[in-house]
C-alpha cells in the first residue's frame, strides 16, 4: 500500500551552508502504489463532468481545428521558455515566429532568447510526436524525451540514482515540502507507470491526470520533471485520440492555478491500501483539480476557435473588397495559392515566399503572388529579414496568440480581472 516511510539523512555538507542545513536527521519520503491494474472508483458527478469535457475536446478537433493546432503550438511556448531556462523572459510571438522561420532560412535581428524558444518548440514537438506514434511507450522513451528537453544538462540525464526532494533547501530533505520515493524504487515504479500509460483502463482525461500525478510523485529525474510531466499529458490525450489536431493547454492552466495544483497533488499522495475507499477519495481530489483545469482549457480554446473563424471571415471580406476594386472575381479560385495561404495563416503567421512555396508545393512566383495579394488586401505586413529577402506577417494572428497566452496566465483567465502571474509577452499596442 502507499505509505510514508522513515529515512535518515546523513549530511556531508561542510561550511558554506547555514548550520540548520548541515544537520543530519530523519525525514519522511513517499512510497506510492503501483497504478497498473489498480481499481479506481471515480465519483459520479466527476465522471459526468469528464464525459462532457471529453465531448467538448473532440469537438475542438472538428472544423477550425487546423487553426487552433497552430495557435496552441504558440501557446505552448511557455514549455519551451522553461526548457531554455530563460529567467523571467518571454519573447514575443513575432520574435519566436521569425526564429522558427530562421530555422530554414536566414533571418536577421532575432533575439537569442527567441531562437532558444523556437528550437525547444521543435524539440518538444518532435519528441512528443515520437511518443504518440509508438506502439508502446517505454521507460527508455521517457528518458529520451527528458534528454531532448534538457540537451545541455547531461548530469541530469537518466533515471535518478540519488534522493531528491521538493522544497527550498538545496542541502537537505529534512522539512522538505515533499520527498519522492527512494531511488532504488524508481525503475519498477516507472515500468508500472508505462504499463498503465499503454493501457486503457480509464477514460483519456482520467488516464492523463493519473499519469501526470504518478510521474510527478515518482519524480524520476534530478531535474526537469515538470517539463516531462506536462509533455506526458499531451502524449496520453493524443495517443487516446482525444486531441488529434488541437493541443489542449491544460498544463498552462495548471501552471496558473499553482496553489490548487500543489494541493491536488498533495491529496493524491495518500497513505491507504490500493483500491480502498480512502485511496479513491484521494485520487478523486486530484482528478477534480485536473478536470477543472481541462474545463478552463476547453473554454479558452473554444474562444480561440471563434476568434480565428471571425478573423478568417474578416480577411475574406478584405480580400473580396480588394479583388472587386481591381476588377477580379470576388473570391480566389479554390485550390489557388492565395486561397490556400489564407487558410494556412493561423498556423504559419510569419512566412516568406521561399518557405511558402515549400509548404504549399507551388512555384516561387505563385507563392510571391499570393503573399503580395494578401499584402495589398491589408492582411499581411511585409518585413525585411535579410538583404533582398522579405517575410510577411499576419499581425492579427500574433496578437491573438499574445492576448490568449496572457489570459491563460491570469488566475481569472481575464487580464481585466487579474494580471498574468507568470512571464508572458507584453500586451500588443493597438492603434
Amino acid at each position: 500500500m502507499a505509505a510514508w516511510e522513515d529515512a535518515y539523512w546523513e549530511s556531508t555538507v561542510g561550511s558554506g551552508a547555514p548550520k540548520s542545513e548541515r544537520t543530519s536527521g530523519g525525514y519522511h519520503r513517499y512510497v506510492p502504489d503501483f497504478l497498473d491494474g489498480v481499481a479506481l472508483a471515480v465519483d459520479g458527478d466527476l465522471s459526468r463532468k469528464v464525459s462532457t469535457v471529453e465531448r467538448s475536446i473532440r469537438t475542438l478537433n472538428g472544423p477550425g481545428a487546423d487553426g487552433l493546432a497552430g495557435i496552441a503550438r504558440f501557446l505552448l511556448r511557455s514549455e519551451a521558455i522553461a526548457s531554455s531556462r530563460i529567467e523571467g523572459i518571454a519573447p514575443s510571438a513575432q520574435q519566436v515566429a521569425l526564429a522558427e522561420l530562421g530555422q530554414s532560412e536566414t533571418v536577421r535581428g532575432v533575439s537569442e532568447q527567441a531562437r532558444l524558444v523556437a528550437n525547444n518548440m521543435t524539440v518538444v514537438r518532435e519528441a512528443t510526436t515520437k511518443l504518440v506514434e509508438a506502439d508502446a511507450v517505454t521507460v527508455e522513451d521517457v528518458v529520451e524525451l527528458h534528454r531532448s528537453l534538457m540537451p545541455d544538462e547531461p548530469r541530469h540525464h537518466g533515471l535518478r540514482e540519488v534522493q531528491n526532494w521538493i522544497g527550498v533547501s538545496r542541502w537537505t530533505p529534512i522539512d522538505a515540502a515533499f520527498v519522492p520515493p527512494d531511488p532504488a524504487r524508481v525503475p519498477r515504479l516507472m515500468s508500472d507507470l508505462m504499463n498503465y500509460l499503454n493501457g486503457a483502463a480509464h477514460s483519456p482525461l482520467i488516464q492523463a491526470a493519473m499519469v501526470h500525478a504518478q510521474f510527478e510523485t515518482i519524480h524520476p529525474f534530478t531535474d526537469g520533471n515538470g517539463r516531462v510531466g506536462r509533455a506526458l499529458i499531451h502524449t496520453v490525450l493524443a495517443r487516446r485520440g482525444l486531441t488529434e489536431d488541437a493541443v489542449l493547454p491544460i498544463s498552462l492552466v495548471l501552471a496558473t492555478l499553482s496553489d490548487k495544483y500543489v494541493a491536488g497533488l498533495s491529496s493524491f499522495r495518500h497513505a491507504s491500501p490500493a483500491g480502498s475507499l480512502e485511496a479513491s477519495e484521494a485520487a478523486n481530489a486530484w482528478l477534480a483539480t485536473f478536470v477543472g483545469a481541462a474545463i478552463v482549457a476547453v473554454k479558452q480554446s473554444e474562444l480561440l476557435v471563434r476568434q480565428i473563424e471571425a478573423l478568417r471571415d474578416e480577411w475574406m471580406q478584405r480580400l473580396t473588397s480588394h479583388r472587386i476594386a481591381i476588377e477580379l472575381r470576388p473570391t480566389p479560385r479554390a485550390g489557388s495559392a492565395t486561397a490556400r495561404l489564407l487558410a494556412h495563416l493561423p498556423e504559419a503567421p510569419v512566412v516568406s515566399a521561399t518557405t511558402l512555396a515549400q509548404i504549399l508545393g507551388v512555384s516561387y512566383p505563385a507563392a510571391s503572388g499570393a503573399l503580395d495579394e494578401l499584402r495589398q488586401a491589408g492582411i499581411l505586413t511585409p518585413k525585411s529579414i535579410e538583404r533582398g529577402a522579405t517575410a510577411y506577417i499576419a499581425r492579427e494572428v500574433l496578437e491573438l496568440v499574445t492576448f490568449s497566452e496572457r489570459a491563460l496566465a491570469s488566475t481569472q483567465f481575464d487580464t481585466l480581472a487579474a494580471q498574468p502571474n507568470r512571464p508572458v509577452p507584453v500586451r500588443p499596442q493597438r492603434g
